[in-house]
């Protein structure tokens, strides 16, 4: 019996000339794309009457679903079913005005041969310019090329005549001479020979990288290939939040109650209330003083140097968020824990670098922060912020454009005005967590800072690299960035030297970035050249960004 040879020719629709495809990829959580989707309907009104204005037409590639009240792309496998009746030949534009997973929709651009736009609005709101930015640290991490914009309203002329270059080319791009190659800038001297040496001594000596599950949100951007990683001298310890779920039943309370005096004491307060489902409660905020001590623990069974917990899935349904646990995690003044005997204190006088949404590329960034400024005598509390939103100061205050680097909940509190004193906790919002937690807001205090940002291409491990500033601002301007993003999380007003609003937009391959201050602009300077140099040392591609305090660059 012979069989016969068959070729799979799959059928897709063909485009009509002139005519774009548009897809939204969105959350996991129905909650949160519901509430969010008239923003992104707003937003696809908007971009469309742009498009059109082109004389092009928009052919949305999946409907609105009446049953789930959204018109969002919900899972991996929803995002294959659209891309099966997607021409693959045919431009096709991504549209953002929320939080997105990344997976929802990067197995289907994986094979598209069209061109592919990914357009975020610049908005406060909802976080897509967020879900944009991890949309393409993830598509150049997989080596899918792409364009990117960003508008306000979509009808300014930068976003129009990109636009038009995109429709007409397939491409379009942007200045980014604000970045040269760390080779071009011939630093020398002793923070230049410091670098090395870490460089040569984690290498050697090695580090291991805690990791409570890996993925977080779909952000195939925050994932290290172990031999990327390897090469730099860390060694993943692929820890289970099921584990950290465990330890924290194990917990006594009398042990949480501690923590919780520890932080009081020293002049933090909770927002409580007594309705469970809608505020922050007490017995919350007791869970999260024990999964504190339960990750604790868990790090010295294994001997790690950093830890990530995944925080949103997976845990949302059986614990409190984690926030108060990692904000606390990245300081050096914390409440003290003991190993399970008492007999010894852990980690004792420092941080336990931890990397939020166990974003790898932020915990290599942080566990070498660490140790530079750790050398070097400096402040070695950091933390990975969202590159949430920017905005003009209303107040007058400066001139500069400030950045909101906010995070999902917990930042250190030795980066908030007042220290321990300045940190407020409010309950996470119930679209993201059934289960609440607390925060660990503030206001992080003005200062120097150094910012950075390790991503993956297709080349290896690569750092993009700048110094800047944060301001203090009115409480009146505060007020109005947090209502315009989320007022529960701690926010950092920033800003970047030498690095516009859209040089950073057209640059930056994450949806995170790191951030640590200095005591001064000339500390911080040997600050980002030693660390640039441990990178370079490390094999890791260094992108210096921007200019120094007094304008003058790098080289």
């Amino acid at each position: 019996m012979s069989v016969k040879k068959t070729e799979y020719k799959p059928r897709f629709p063909k485009l009509k000339p002139r005519h774009v495809q548009l897809i939204a990829s969105g959350d996991l959580r129905l909650s949160a794309n519901q509430v969010c989707w008239p923003a992104q309907e707003q937003m696809e009104q908007a971009l469309k009457a742009a498009i059109e204005a082109e004389g092009w037409r928009v052919v949305r590639a999946h409907p609105y679903k009446p049953d789930q009240k959204h018109g969002f792309i919900a899972s991996q496998r929803e995002g294959i079913e659209v891309f099966k009746n997607i021409d693959p030949d045919a431009p096709l534009i991504v549209a953002e005005a929320v939080w997105q997973y990344s997976h929802h929709v990067l197995a289907g651009l994986t094979t598209h041969r069209g061109p592919i736009l990914t357009v975020a609005n610049w908005s406060g709101q909802w976080p897509g310019l967020v879900g944009m930015l991890n949309l393409n640290g993830s598509l150049t991490k997989a080596g899918v090329e792409y364009s990117t914009l960003w508008s306000e309203d979509f009808k300014d002329d930068y976003f129009r005549s990109k636009l038009r270059q995109w429709l007409k080319t397939g491409k379009c791009t942007h200045k980014t001479d604000h970045v040269i190659p760390f080779a071009e800038a011939k630093f020398t001297g002793p923070a230049v020979k410091l670098g090395r040496a870490l460089a040569a001594q984690l290498r050697t000596e090695k580090a291991i990288m805690g990791v409570f599950d890996e993925g977080c949100m779909g952000m195939f951007n925050a994932i290290i290939p172990d031999a990327l990683l390897n090469s730099a001298g860390v060694f993943k310890e692929r820890l289970s939040q099921s584990a950290l779920y465990y330890e924290t039943t194990q917990v006594s309370d009398a042990e949480a109650r501690a923590v919780r005096q520890w932080m009081e004491e020293r002049g933090m307060k909770f927002h409580t209330g007594p309705n469970d489902a809608t505020d922050l409660t007490d017995e919350q905020i007791l869970w999260q003083c024990k999964m504190y001590i339960a990750a604790m623990r868990i790090a010295d069974d294994f001997g790690c140097d950093c830890i990530g917990i995944q925080y949103q899935q997976g845990l949302k349904d059986l614990l409190p968020a984690s926030d108060l646990v990692e904000g606390t995690l990245n300081d050096s003044v914390r409440p003290p824990v003991k190993s399970r005997d008492g007999k010894r204190e852990l980690y004792p006088g420092q941080p336990l670098p931890h990397f939020n949404e166990v974003d790898e590329c932020a915990g290599l960034d942080g566990l070498m922060t660490y140790r530079i400024h750790k050398a070097l005598g400096q402040p070695v509390e950091n933390t990975l912020h969202d590159l949430r939103w920017g905005d003009w100061d209303r107040s007058g205050t400066t001139k500069e454009y400030v950045w909101v680097f906010e995070i999902s909940g917990g930042a250190p509190p030795s980066h908030f005005i007042g220290g321990w004193a300045g940190a407020e906790g409010f309950r996470q919002p119930p679209m993201y967590f059934p289960k609440g937690g607390s925060t660990l807001r503030g206001i992080s205090k003005p200062g120097e800072i150094v910012w950075s940002r390790i991503y993956v291409d297709k080349r290896g491990l690569n750092m993009d690299i700048g110094r800047g500033c944060v301001v203090e601002l009115p409480r009146e301007e505060t007020e109005r960035r947090w209502q315009s993003t989320t007022w529960q999380w701690p926010i950092m007003h920033a800003v970047t030297y030498g690095v516009s609003r859209d040089q950073m937009m057209a640059k930056h391959k994450s949806n995170h970035i790191q951030a640590v201050y200095a005591t001064d602009a000339k500390a911080a300077d040997q600050c980002l050249i030693a660390k640039a140099a441990m990178a370079d040392a490390l094999g890791i591609r260094v992108n210096l960004c921007g200019t120094r305090k007094d304008g003058k660059p790098w080289a």
